[in-house]
């Protein structure tokens, strides 16, 4: 999807806290981040970490923060809303991790991998569709947050962000059977 497009609202279960929760819920002042992980994806357990850093550094200074979990849980157990509330409160997550059964929220987004990461200005129009940063597993580069922390700085601080973006990349979302987006 092209930047510039409005986020799209939605209304997901909360693992943690059990109630609904759409966009407008989780967005933030200054902007809003939209992630898409999981519990077993190799790539979200490696960087799991720095996004619980960036969301407890960024809500401070107005960014909105929300995870979810698009997986078909009966291909992939570890992904359950059990299982994602367990890791959230492990975790302590700074962010709502939300459950989206009928994978039509990461569709919407044109979501395609774990994690996978769209950042919205105040006026919820999409301005980075990126990666985290350009460490993967077993690569050596550290996990530092680099590109989305530079894309939220600027965010904050009203500059321009740069369109030339490299995207995210991970594990493919666990789409249901006879499910899977046409942009796949």
């Amino acid at each position: 999807m092209e930047l510039g497009y409005s986020a799209p609202d939605f209304l997901l279960p909360n693992v943690v806290s059990g109630k609904s929760t759409g966009f407008s819920d989780v967005r933030g002042e200054r902007g809003t981040v939209v992630m898409f992980i999981c519990n077993h994806c190799p790539f979200v357990i490696h960087v799991m970490d720095e996004l619980i850093r960036i969301g407890s550094d960024f809500k401070e200074r107005g960014i909105g923060f929300v995870a979810i979990s698009s997986n078909d849980v009966s291909t992939h157990p570890d992904d359950s809303p059990e299982k994602m509330k367990a890791l959230a409160e492990e975790k302590a997550f700074p962010f709502p991790y939300l459950y989206d059964e009928t994978q039509e929220v990461a569709k919407a987004y044109t979501a395609a991998c774990t994690p996978d990461f769209s950042v919205f200005n105040a006026e919820a129009k999409c301005v980075y569709r990126g990666q985290l940063d350009d460490s993967r597993p077993g690569n050596n580069e550290p996990v530092n947050g680099k590109d989305l922390r530079e894309v939220l700085d600027k965010l904050i601080a009203g500059e321009s962000i740069p369109t030339q973006q490299k995207p995210s990349l991970g594990c493919n979302i666990k789409w249901k059977v006879g499910n899977e987006p046409e942009y796949y």
